[in-house]
Parts: structure tokens; C-alpha cells; sequence
């Protein structure tokens, strides 16, 4: 069966059409930087690669876009939207609505739309990606797979908010967890990767790293703990999100400076993280600026690379161990300079970077750590759409 498999972040899309259950990869594509002056769209397929630089305002006329260059007459691949059997959705927020891939009905959407104000950056792309392709693809079975869900077996110490239990029972406000569907491939494959009798690697933290970040600490496969919460906007700095910030703040901007509750909520979820720190949410422009001595953008790697150092320390107090840490994503997979900054000065978790390693770009599995390091450092470029596909298969074929 034919899926087309839309993974929609803050401010990308990633596609493919993939052939199932043979996992044959038919085209596939992205568009990234949406919302900004310029955006980078590709297309490819065994004989086709289009690449063009142009302005995509919003998610919606990317979708468009996709779809048109997939009935293509003369670069397409369908010759029409009855050959695509599904459309497996990413959805970022599931709330306490949903733990496992679901058929996508009225109900489903209703539900999607309020969870938006819980990820604002992302639920409503979703819900646009949905409606758009339910009009394009009108004979497919729409899927939604949830991000929230590999994070299901937290323990209560760790999901738990110290505030009133009645939140939690009557309310639902607890830590979800989310880039479910990434953390869950890149650790499988780690795991796969470093079989060993006489060392199982038990103990693995991934790091997401795109204009949304996130890191897992994973003990035996299982997801135990996760840096963002009851949304996708606590944790690690992101490309125009805070990331962890005191409370306090927030009621100060509220009650002393005059900010509404909702013009705090924009701040923090789109005028913040990367963007707040230098003018720019794109690590790429940030580390172009720094090597050319913009003190702002030197600061902002900085902190970006030392919160991340510090959620490891707590993982690996958390886990009671490390046998390896994976960089994964846009950022982790293709940004040396972070991942340099990261591991500077981490011997004593057992963590030692082998710089020539580190500079070396592949799609493919790598170890870039020294020999004598302890604890295995990993890039494995994420595939969050064969991890739908994937899902969105098992669901119905059953």
C-alpha cells in the first residue's frame, strides 16, 4: 500500500511517499524555514531532484505545494490521489486524549484543535495539515500518529508536577512528553547498533536538536524521563522557544509590566529561545554571525550548548549510568559546532569527542567519539516518517 507520510514541525514539513510494508522509500521532500523571508523546498525521486528557494508563508501553501509536484505530469509519481491508500499524520500534542496511532475522525479533530493552546506551534499546523489533506487525498484513510505517546511509560516521579493532585486527576496537568516518534527511532536504532553480550548499552539519552529541541534519558528502551512537559515549550533553548524559565517571570510580565497572559504565551513560544538571544532562529545564520564576532550569537551557543549539558548530568544521575548519548535531527545531525560544545569537558561522564570524527557529514549511523571514550557519542539522522509509516501500517493492517 501506498502512505504519504506528513510530519509537520514549527516551521518545516517533511514528506514521503513510501510503498509499505516493503518500507521502499518513493519520493521525498521538505520544506523548511517556513514563515521566514525565504524557504528551501526539495523534491526527490530515483530520477528527480527539484530544489528551489522561495517564499512559503504558511504550512498550508506548502501542502499545496507537495501535492502538486506528486501528480506532476512530467516529475509526479501518482497519476492520481485514488493510488494513496493512507495519510499518516505527526501529531505533536495528544493530551490525556490519546496513548496509541489513531483513525482520524470528527472526534479525533475536535480534540487535535483543543490541544492547541497546550502546543501552539505545532497542533495548529497539524490540524491544517489534516483538513488540507483530507481535501487533496479524498479517498484515503487519514492516521494520526501522537509524539506524546513513546513517552507514556514515564514514572510518576517523573511526569508528577509538585502542585495539587487534584490538576493531575481532575485536570490532567502532567509532563506528556514530545519528538516521541524521533526519540523512539534513533534509540531503537542505537540499541540495534550497539548490541552486545557483554555490554547491552542500558542506559542511552537522545538528543532531538531542530528549531524544537528536546533530550530522553532511556533505560532499557523505555522513555523514564523527557525535558518538555505538559507542552513542547519547557526544557532545552529552541529556535523561538524559552525553553526553562521561572514562573515568577511570567507573573511579573503579567502583573508589574503590563503583558497580557496570551502576549506572554506568544513571547515565550515564538519571540524566544534563539530568536530572543540574536534576531535569529536559524542556527545556520547564528553560527554564520558568531564566527563573524556577534557577541549575542557567541552567548546564545553558549547557553544553548549549556543546557544541554545539563540535562545530561541530571540524566545520568536519573538512569544511574551512561552507556551512550545520540545527537539526532536537524541540528544534532548536521551542526558540529554544537555537538563540539556539548561535549567539551565531559569526561567525567565518560564522554570523549573525537573532533576529526565530529566534522565528518553522513546520512549514515556514526560513532564520533575517541576509542578510549567510555560512553559511545552517536549521530543518527532521525526518521520520524518510516516511524509513522510504521504505525500507520500495523494500525491497519490489523
Amino acid at each position: 500500500m501506498k502512505i504519504v507520510i506528513i510530519n509537520s514541525g514549527s516551521s518545516s514539513i517533511k514528506y514521503q511517499l513510501i510503498e509499505m510494508p516493503a518500507k521502499v522509500v518513493i519520493c521525498s521532500g521538505m520544506i523548511d524555514r517556513i514563515g521566514l523571508e525565504t524557504s528551501n523546498f526539495s523534491y526527490v525521486t530515483n530520477t528527480v531532484k527539484v530544489e528551489e528557494t522561495l517564499p512559503i508563508a504558511n504550512h498550508k501553501i506548502g501542502l499545496k505545494k507537495i501535492a502538486q509536484l506528486l501528480m506532476d505530469e512530467k516529475i509526479g509519481v501518482i497519476k492520481s490521489t485514488s493510488e494513496i491508500f493512507a495519510v499518516g499524520h505527526r501529531v505533536v500534542h495528544g493530551g490525556s486524549y490519546f496513548s496509541d496511532t489513531a483513525l482520524i475522525t470528527q472526534e479525533v479533530k475536535e480534540e487535535i484543535r483543543e490541544l492547541c493552546d497546550l502546543a501552539p506551534l505545532h497542533n495548529p499546523a497539524h490540524l491544517e495539515g489534516i483538513i488540507v489533506a483530507e481535501e487533496i487525498f479524498a479517498d484515503a484513510k487519514q492516521v494520526v500518529v501522537f509524539d506524546t505517546a513513546f513517552h507514556q511509560t514515564m514514572p510518576a516521579v517523573a511526569y508528577k508536577y509538585a502542585i495539587p493532585n487534584f490538576l493531575l486527576t481532575e485536570h490532567k496537568i502532567r509532563a506528556y512528553g514530545f519528538h516521541g516518534t524521533s526519540h523512539k527511532y534513533v534509540s531503537e536504532k542505537a540499541i540495534d547498533y550497539l548490541k552486545s553480550v557483554d555490554n547491552p548499552y542500558k542506559n542511552i539519552i537522545t538528543i532531538h536538536l531542530g528549531n524544537g529541541c528536546s533530550i530522553t534519558a532511556i533505560k532499557d528502551g523505555k522513555c523514564i524521563d523527557h525535558s518538555m512537559g505538559f507542552s513542547p515549550g519547557n526544557g532545552l533553548i529552541m529556535g523561538t522557544r524559552s525553553g526553562d524559565v521561572d514562573q515568577s517571570a511570567i507573573f511579573y510580565m503579567v502583573n508589574s509590566l503590563g503583558y497580557t497572559v496570551n502576549e506572554v504565551s506568544t513571547m515565550l513560544n515564538k519571540q524566544s529561545g534563539m530568536l530572543g538571544l540574536t534576531g535569529f532562529s536559524d542556527l545556520r545564520d547564528i553560527e554564520s554571525n558568531a564566527e563573524k564576532g556577534n557577541k549575542e550569537c557567541q552567548l546564545a551557543l553558549d547557553m544553548n550548548a549549556y543546557r544541554i549539558k545539563k540535562y545530561i548530568g541530571s540524566y545520568v544521575a536519573a538512569l544511574g549510568g551512561l552507556d551512550a548519548i545520540i545527537f539526532t535531527a536537524g541540528i544534532g545531525e548536521n551542526s558540529s559546532f554544537i555537538r563540539k560544545l556539548v561535549c567539551t569537558d565531559m569526561e567525567y561522564f565518560g564522554l570523549e569527542l573525537d573532533l576529526n570524527k565530529n566534522e565528518l557529514r553522513s546520512k549514515e549511523i556514526r560513532e564520533i567519539n575517541l576509542p578510549q571514550s567510555k560512553a559511545k557519542i552517536l549521530v543518527i539522522p532521525t526518521n520520524e516518517e518510516i516511524e509513522i509509516a510504521n504505525q500507520v501500517f500495523e494500525l491497519l493492517s490489523v
